[in-house]
């Protein structure tokens, strides 16, 4: 019987609430968000800091959303949220 493992993808899928959408960020600059909110915890209003990442757009062939790699943003970590999936 073969061995099954479960292979992590390298990016994190989170929600942008301002913008309304999805977007991926790789795994080393999640350290970056997770360090900014633990940083800033219960403190009111959040600082401005950005982190780089990618938007899902709507693959028309399959019906689904796809990471769109032909542009890098920067998206608000204060307007970030994570998604558990």
């Amino acid at each position: 019987m073969g061995i099954l493992r479960n292979i992590k993808s390298d990016y994190e899928i989170y929600e942008n609430v301002s913008l309304e959408c999805a977007v991926a960020i790789e795994r080393d600059d999640c350290k970056k968000i997770k360090a900014y909110r633990k940083k800033y915890k219960g403190k009111e209003p959040l600082p401005s800091e950005k982190v780089e990442g990618y938007q899902f757009i709507m693959d028309e062939e399959f019906g689904s959303l796809k990471i769109d790699f032909s542009k890098k943003l920067n998206f608000e970590i204060r307007d970030l949220v994570n998604v558990k999936g």
